[in-house]
């Protein structure tokens, strides 16, 4: 329900709060019974953490609750040094670059508020298969992938 509430104008998954099930156990010795659950929380750069925090604390009903982690979604800007070297080398390789707003977990959301420099990901595959079954890559993609990558750094360099 909270999701729900913050989501109902956003217009794009990047800036929605997507919670996730990762595990659920119960136990018991007779007398007492214990369930533990984690969850996940996909969390949009404009989200503030310490509200869902107060939240879940109104709802734990005197459970325990216990929050590890409070990185959200990072994104950069399209008009900045790194962009401006891979556009053009993806297109010297055949290739016809796209942006595309990631809604996965990324060493980018903890490392880039931080280091405060641009930051994309480039790379050969089907994004829409990372971290499934089916995720693979074909080697010719992965060979063009690092003609563009030394390409990009080439233009850098510059």
């Amino acid at each position: 329900m909270y999701s729900e509430t913050f989501n109902q104008d956003k217009k794009r998954r990047f800036d929605t709060l997507d919670p996730t099930l990762l595990e659920i156990r119960t136990n018991g010795n007779g007398l007492y019974d214990r369930a533990m659950m984690k969850l996940g929380f996909r969390l949009p750069p404009d989200f503030r953490v310490a509200d869902l925090r107060r939240a879940m604390g109104e709802w734990n009903d005197g459970a325990e609750l216990e929050l590890k982690y409070g990185e959200k979604a990072h994104c950069t800007g399209k008009n900045n040094p790194l962009v401006k070297a891979l556009l053009p080398a993806i297109r010297a390789e055949g290739g016809r670059p796209r942006f595309v707003l990631k809604t996965g977990t990324s060493d980018m959301n903890v490392v880039g508020p931080v280091w405060g420099c641009p930051i994309v990901a480039y790379g050969p595959g089907d994004s829409s298969l990372d971290h499934t079954p089916n995720e693979h890559i074909v080697i010719d993609e992965y060979l063009r992938g690092v003609r563009v990558l030394t390409r990009a750094l080439q233009l850098l360099a510059n």
